[in-house]
């Protein structure tokens, strides 16, 4: 007795850590089923998991959710869906802002709601519309089939929404599975920290440096224009001022205390792309004036004089090309144009670098911007390309590096951003019952109203 005692005492020992590991797992693995609701559905969204109200579970099974979730995972766009009752907590004219309000990232919901389909978005991953759309054009393709009808959208939507999908377990894959190489990854986290610190304050120091360099040329800018409003004799109280002359007046005024704030304001290159259109308007303001006091025709608007922007508005077009480089057209200034006629150089802005003054198109990109602000608003933005063809400005521009091009390179969303509460409402307003884009009361038809039905 007292050795099968020992046998059983020894035994104890691996049967209670497996016991405790056993029930470390349990507690590490989500719920096999969740009681449902607007919580448990925001979590599974954050997960980048299909979220499936267990009261859906019979229309809608656990296979078929995870193959849906795997299929957005590999689309790798942030795409929410999730398939609840027409019941409380999910009230048809909030469930929309209430699961994108909980979940807070940036993306595309969908929602299946009772017999109900319809979906919304951020305008900086699909506008609005666009998803109504595509949900419409699934529903009605298979009417009452949630699987169908879901893979339809998801299908059709992914290579229209902008962006990258949120971290997901894949289909509910345990916690448990992940944790090894969650260790490991936090083992290497502050490492990766400290070079992605580092490697910021050296983007930092880099903008304040080409700040610096750029802002002695654009202060020149503001004070050359500062200079021909001194000069200008015209008063706005005179008895042959008329009201249109003192609105190019003050219109010219506005725009060159627009540029003194902005530059004050400026953290980085890119920040002074609207300085530079603020000195272009006004000049083309000032430009304006000067026709209607002389009683000429009103100019042209054209972009400004390609060699210094401080000439102001181009009269015309003449071809010129740069040092070892290509002939193109340019817009030129009355002056330059008369001096290329006569076979001379044009005026050329030159600027400050470490080998001395240079033509601003051979300084660098930090002149990107400044460029941009007072051409890349002409020829639907690509003017500027095609006239700094073959300089260093434009050889820099016409690399996916270069993060300052006058044509603004979209607007650098990545999708997937959590945002929390903070959204566009009105993206995801309307929901189930009435507004826009309801669904008729019914089994999804596209009727009446605001809405769908052959509203193409």
């Amino acid at each position: 007795m007292r050795t099968l005692a020992r046998r059983r005492s020894r035994g104890a020992g691996p049967l209670a850590l497996v016991a405790a590991l056993l029930g470390l797992l349990l507690l590490l693995a989500p719920a096999a089923s969740a009681a449902g609701g607007l919580d448990d559905a925001a979590a599974a969204l954050k997960q980048g998991r299909v979220y499936v109200d267990p009261a859906m579970a019979g229309r809608f099974g656990q296979g078929q959710a995870d193959a849906l979730t795997e299929k957005i995972r590999k689309a790798d766009k942030p795409i929410f869906v999730a398939v609840v009752p027409a019941a409380d907590p999910y009230g048809a004219s909030t469930v929309f802002d209430d699961l994108r309000t909980k979940v807070g990232i940036t993306g595309t919901y969908a929602i299946w709601r009772g017999d109900q389909f319809q979906a919304r978005s951020d305008k900086e991953a699909l506008p609005t519309a666009s998803a109504q759309r595509i949900a419409g054009a699934s529903f009605r393709a298979h009417p009452g089939d949630i699987d169908a009808t879901l893979n339809d959208f998801v299908d059709t939507a992914a290579p229209q929404v902008k962006g990258h999908g949120v971290n997901s377990t894949a289909g509910g894959v345990s916690a448990a599975a992940i944790a090894v190489p969650l260790a490991l990854l936090a083992l290497a986290g502050t490492g990766v920290f400290l070079l992605f610190r580092r490697s910021k304050r050296r983007k930092e120091e880099q903008r304040r440096a080409e700040l610096a360099q750029v802002r002695r040329v654009v202060d020149e800018d503001i004070t050359a224009y500062g200079e021909e409003l001194d000069r200008l004799d015209f008063v706005p109280s005179a008895p042959d001022a008329d009201e249109v002359q003192r609105g190019d007046y003050t219109h010219a005024l506005d725009s060159y205390e627009r540029a003194k704030l902005l530059m004050d304001q400026a953290k980085g290159p890119e920040d002074v792309k609207p300085v530079a259109e603020a000195l272009e308007d006004g000049r083309f303001a000032l430009a304006t004036l000067a026709a209607r006091r002389d009683g000429h025709p009103l100019p042209e608007r054209r972009p400004p004089c390609f060699f210094d922007p401080r000439h102001g508005p181009s009269v015309k077009d003449a071809d010129w090309a740069p040092a070892g480089g290509a002939a193109r057209a340019v817009p030129v200034c009355r002056a330059d144009a008369d001096r290329l006629a006569a076979g001379q150089d044009p005026d050329i802005r030159t600027v400050p670098t470490e080998h001395g003054p240079q033509p601003y198109w051979n300084a660098g990109p930090a002149y990107g911007p400044w460029a941009g602000g007072y051409f890349g608003g002409f020829g639907g933005g690509g003017l500027l390309p095609g006239l700094l063809v073959g300089t260093m400005l434009g050889s820099m521009m016409a690399t996916p590096a270069y993060a300052y091009g006058p044509a603004d390179a979209g607007s650098g969303y990545e999708g997937g951003d959590q945002s929390g509460a903070d959204f566009d409402s009105s993206d995801f307003g309307g929901g189930f019952d009435g507004g826009g884009g309801d669904f008729g009361g019914g089994g999804g038809d596209f009727g009446g109203g605001g809405d769908f039905g052959g509203g193409f």
